[in-house]
């Protein structure tokens, strides 16, 4: 997502955080197989990975069963936006919110669409419990309570996200078009985004 565009984005958002296509996309966390989920997992591009769109990308993983499996790429960063411009672009109340988000490019699924993952502490109706350290809300009015300093410790917003179909995600990673790392808080919310797939090359494992 160019600077540009998701500026665009923002201008839209009313739209982006209301579309019914979400509720449909992501599963019910009891409806995925802990056993043989991603969800949780980092999943990160091969250096030989062949799709430009996920070239040097690090996706968290948010849903993985035997209806398909969606991610969010965590690694590209857009632009940064006050949040009182995002909560009056959605019509909702932006008196006293404070600070900024960044934006991220989630995928190239829905790209209008806007998703919030952030720590796991923080729930409202609707919130994806990914793995007991990380969630995912759709609900904007997460952004109200993060600029009142009432919202989750450390989240990210992004627009878009990754989506594979029945068995698509599993015939990928046979072709070693990604490999997959434990996920973790620091990864997802603190390193330098520019340094991210360089780090989680680092801390691959090679199964003997």
């Amino acid at each position: 997502m160019t600077l540009m565009r998701s500026r665009r984005a923002v201008l839209s958002l009313g739209v982006l955080f209301a579309t019914p296509a979400l509720s449909v996309a992501f599963a019910k966390p009891e409806d995925t197989p802990s056993s043989t989920s991603l969800a949780g997992q980092l999943l990160v591009a091969e250096p030989e990975m062949g799709d430009p769109r996920f070239s040097k990308t690090v996706i968290l993983m948010v849903q993985h069963d035997q209806k398909g499996a969606l991610g969010i790429v965590i690694n590209r960063p857009a632009d940064d936006v006050p949040i009182a411009k995002l909560l009056s672009a959605l019509g909702i109340d932006s008196k006293d919110s404070e600070g900024q988000v960044r934006l991220f490019a989630g995928g190239p699924v829905q790209p209008d669409v806007g998703l919030i993952v952030h720590t796991a502490e923080y729930r409202r109706m609707g919130t994806i419990d990914i793995d007991g350290r990380v969630a995912m809300t759709t609900d904007p009015q997460v952004l109200r309570d993060i600029g009142h300093h009432e919202g989750p410790k450390q989240s990210l917003v992004a627009f878009g996200y990754a989506g594979w179909g029945p068995g698509q995600l599993e015939g990928e990673l046979m072709l070693h078009g990604w490999f997959t790392i434990p996920e973790d808080p620091t990864l997802v919310f603190d390193f330098n985004r520019e340094r991210l797939w360089d780090e989680t090359m680092k801390r691959r494992t090679i199964p003997l």
